[in-house]
């Protein structure tokens, strides 16, 4: 730090090290014996008064944050907060002692200490911590954002998520709320003989999904590698070993752009059952989603942006025609040809990439463009077109195949098939993307020998889905943008 480059504050609180140590003390601290957590005191303290937590002499040794200070001579009133809450202490002259007052008096607002002391009630019925020791751990040396109006800007709380953490509230609770369900997403499956799995990030081939890779280079190998786009591949190689029930909570990296639901680096799960189907796995799908919220927000219908979401009733299903015929009254099953196709859509004014040459790809234009933002609640679109579907079983009808999508409130969350399970037609499959991307279609997958080798020994009929960890979450927190639940999103340069 250059004090040419510091404001009057950050010269106070840098000179004030200086004193720290004079008085024997390391500004930025040692180890510290904390005997409870601020939440586990507001528990042992609830509903009781002023008389009975005298004679509980409740004596506790906490750590944290200070966030507000009072100071009125001989005697002060400070707010300390750690991971999950804040509370008042009262420090006194003839409490603490003279020396250890001297101590707190050259405290700063974001500074890290200790208190000791004994629980009591003030006048007003605040609970308070009546301070016996006062300890300095570690010295704040920038000012902390004024309350209101200091840290609002959402790509400042990006950028700088520990003091995002620091100042807000909702920031903390979400940080908090998300492990708790990825651990209620496990229990669910592990409770359901699923075996949780590691497959590896690096890859030659990029498939699994539509998406552009990133690249990265081995140098030992010399080698060019992609980031995966999916977990897909490797699960399905999973089942063809025999493991049957495997999921992955895992990163997935795919180079496209960034808006409110989507980052380039995110967290997605992948579930495959052998010997199950499409309806098998979004009942599993929808069972899991409704015990999650439950568990984790205490109910299966969520507030979100102001509408209710309910998991609880059954989710409905519609396929992709249906819901283009009622929005449109265009029937894509009596569509005869391309060309009548892209007239239908130049009439609504959709654009069409040069790849999407097919009736199939300008149907799902339809939904995608048309439809799916009117799915609030929670709603499974299946019967997809082929051509955008290169991983999945044919259905009754071998122009559609058994996939379904599972909309909220106008987002995908989960992408589900029945599987395909045959090799020849996976190679048929890989050959028409291998196509699309010659003609422009940098999303398409690449041909993948060993995956298509690995099949040829047989992997038996399964339901599989990946679902978006981030947009699960979004859903949960009630946050409209993805960054507000990635504790460090992927920013631009400033």
């Amino acid at each position: 730090m250059k004090n040419k480059d510091l404001n009057d504050q950050q010269l106070i609180r840098l000179e004030k090290l200086k004193k720290y140590i004079e008085l024997g003390i390391d500004p930025f601290g040692q180890a510290y014996k904390v005997t409870h957590s601020i939440k586990e005191i507001r528990r042992l303290c609830a509903k009781k008064a002023g008389d009975d937590l005298e004679k509980m002499n409740l004596q506790v040794s906490v750590a944290g944050r200070i966030k507000t200070i009072r100071r009125m001579g001989k005697a002060s009133f400070m707010n300390v907060q750690d991971k999950g809450g804040n509370i008042q202490v009262y420090l006194a002259l003839n409490g603490i002692g003279a020396e250890n007052y001297e101590l707190f008096k050259i405290a700063d607002i974001g500074d890290i200490v200790g208190i000791e002391g004994v629980m009591n009630l003030t006048r007003t019925g605040e609970l308070t911590i009546k301070a016996e020791k006062f300890t300095h751990l570690t010295k704040c040396l920038h000012p902390l954002p004024e309350k209101f109006h200091g840290l609002t800007d959402v790509e400042e709380r990006s950028r700088k998520r520990y003091l995002d953490l620091i100042m807000n509230e909702e920031a903390r609770k979400v940080a908090f709320m998300r492990p708790q369900i990825i651990r209620a997403i496990q229990k669910f499956l592990d409770d359901r003989d699923f075996v949780e799995v590691e497959t590896s990030i690096l890859s030659s081939v990029f498939g699994g999904a539509a998406a552009r890779p990133f690249v990265t280079h081995h140098n030992t190998l010399d080698q060019d590698f992609y980031l995966r786009i999916a977990t897909e591949l490797n699960l399905k190689r999973l089942l063809i070993g025999g493991m049957e029930r495997v999921y992955e909570i895992g990163r997935l990296f795919r180079n496209e752009g960034m808006d409110a639901s989507h980052n380039p680096e995110f967290t997605s799960i992948e579930i495959y059952e052998a010997f199950s189907d499409l309806k098998g796995i979004g009942d599993l799908t929808e069972k899991m989603i409704r015990s999650v919220a439950k568990q984790v927000t205490g109910s299966p219908i969520i507030e979100y942006g102001g509408k209710k979401i309910d998991f609880e009733s059954p989710f409905k299903w519609i396929s992709m025609n249906d819901l283009i015929k009622a929005k449109t009254g265009i029937d894509f099953k009596k569509v005869a040809s391309f060309e009548e196709a892209k007239k239908l859509a130049e009439e609504k004014g959709l654009h069409l990439d040069k790849f999407k040459n097919t009736i199939g790809y300008v149907m799902n234009e339809f939904f995608e463009e048309l439809c799916q933002d009117d799915l609030i609640q929670p709603t499974f679109v299946y019967e997809y077109p082929i051509e955008v579907s290169p991983l999945t079983k044919k259905g009754k009808d071998p122009k559609f195949v058994e996939r379904f999508e599972l909309f909220v409130n106008g987002k995908e969350l989960a992408n589900a098939y029945t599987e395909l399970n045959d090799p020849l037609d996976q190679e048929q499959r890989f050959l028409a993307q291998v196509e699309a991307k010659k003609m422009g279609d940098e999303e398409a997958n690449e041909m993948d020998r060993d995956f298509l080798e690995a099949l040829q020994y047989g992997m038996p009929p399964a339901g599989g889905v990946g679902m978006g960890i981030d947009r699960f979450v979004m859903l949960l927190t009630d946050q409209t943008q993805i960054r507000e639940v990635i504790l460090f999103p992927t920013m631009r340069n400033r």
